[in-house]
C-alpha cells in the first residue's frame, strides 16, 4: 500500500489543466493503485493525480458503501449531465479543514479510458456524480472553492491555512 502525500492549495499545479493521458500503462496502473490507497486512506470517495502532484488526467471515484468499487478513469469528459442539481458539502485534502456546499448536477454521463485501455461511457447517479464532476474540475485545474465567489473562497483559504498552522 503507498499513500501519497496532497500537495497544498497554493501549489500552481491544482491550478493548470492536466495532460491527456495517450495510453494505459502499468505505470498508469500503478499510480491509479496508489490513488485508490491514497483515497482510502483519507477516507474519501475521488481523488484526481493533481491533487498530488502528477500532472496526468488520471481520476479514481469510489461512492460505495462497501471499499473496493473504484471506477479508474484517464481521460474523463462529461457528455451529458442532467438539468436538475443536487447539493452536496465539498471538500479536498489539498485544502484541509474546510468544506463548502457545491450544486453540481445530479446526473452524469462521461466517457473515459478505462484500466483495459478501452472507451467506456458510463452514467453516475448522486455522489457517484458529485465526486466524478470534482475530479474532473481537478484535472482541469479548478479546485471546488473555484464554484464559490470570491469573498467565500477568500475565506475559506485563509481559514484553512490558519487550521494547517496549528
Amino acid at each position: 500500500m503507498t499513500v501519497r502525500p496532497f500537495i497544498p492549495y497554493s501549489d500552481r499545479r491544482l491550478h493548470i489543466a492536466a495532460e491527456p493521458v495517450p495510453a494505459i500503462t502499468e505505470t498508469v496502473r500503478m499510480i491509479w493503485d496508489d490513488m485508490i490507497d491514497t483515497m482510502d486512506a483519507m477516507p474519501g470517495v475521488g481523488l484526481a493525480a493533481p491533487q498530488i502532484g502528477i500532472m496526468q488526467r488520471l481520476a479514481v471515484v469510489d461512492a460505495s458503501d462497501k471499499r473496493g468499487q473504484a471506477v479508474r478513469m484517464a481521460n474523463p469528459e462529461v457528455l451529458h449531465a442532467s438539468v436538475q442539481l443536487r447539493g452536496h458539502d465539498e471538500a479536498s485534502p489539498n485544502l484541509p479543514g474546510v468544506f463548502a456546499k457545491i450544486e453540481r448536477p445530479r446526473a452524469v454521463t462521461v466517457r473515459f479510458l478505462n484500466d483495459q485501455g478501452e472507451i467506456e461511457e458510463r452514467d453516475f447517479v448522486g455522489l457517484w456524480a458529485t465526486s466524478v464532476q470534482h475530479q474532473i474540475d481537478h484535472l482541469n485545474g479548478k479546485v471546488y472553492v473555484d464554484h464559490l465567489t470570491p469573498l467565500r473562497r477568500k475565506m475559506l483559504v485563509a481559514k484553512s491555512a490558519k487550521l494547517s498552522r496549528r
